[in-house]
């Protein structure tokens, strides 16, 4: 479901869902189910309410898409974080190799983030938010307001600034931070 403000009424777009697995536009968001929290102790969206949330999953290195969308979120979280936003990158390994925390951590500095990544070590909470109902891409963005609910998808790919993804991004990150609860 799509919901749209136009000089002050309310439109519905879509149909509401009741699907168990996936997340789509309108649903609350459900548990992160992840681990090796770096740049934060763990945190639990529950307590996050009153903050606009970007979730971004990615993995490295040989991830095109990811590494031009690092860009982006960083500039989010510079320009934003003291308005309440909550940028969170969780990292979801693709490589052949074992995973290794202290790799994951030389992918974060290397793209620079200073805020919250996860490892989704099994891809579970990527699975449960976005694979279980068979989408492509798993570089995903999940923009959720200030009551948890997901307003906004980035189905993967990335996001660089000055195109048609980033342009709607970015406005619906002020728009959700603009408004009053």
């Amino acid at each position: 479901m799509r919901v749209i403000l136009f000089f002050g009424l309310l439109i519905f777009e879509g149909s509401f869902t009741t699907s168990v697995a996936g997340l789509n536009i309108g649903d609350s968001a459900y548990n992160l189910e992840v681990e090796s929290w770096i740049n934060s102790e763990p945190i639990r969206l529950k307590e996050l309410q009153g903050k606009v949330v970007l979730i971004r999953w990615w993995t490295a290195p040989e991830c095109p898409f990811c590494s031009a969308s690092s860009v982006a979120l960083n500039h989010w979280y510079q320009a934003y974080r003291d308005q309440g936003l909550i940028v969170i990158g969780i990292y979801h390994h693709k490589l052949s190799s074992q995973l290794s925390i202290d790799q994951v951590q030389q992918y974060v500095k290397k793209f620079h983030f200073e805020f919250p990544v996860a490892i989704d070590r099994k891809w579970k909470t990527l699975i449960n938010w976005w694979l279980d109902t068979n989408k492509e891409w798993t570089s995903v963005s999940f923009l959720l307001d200030k009551n948890g609910v997901v307003q906004h998808i980035h189905s993967g790919g990335s996001y660089v600034k000055g195109e048609k993804e980033y342009i709607e991004l970015e406005r619906m990150i002020k728009l959700l931070l603009a408004e009053k609860y």
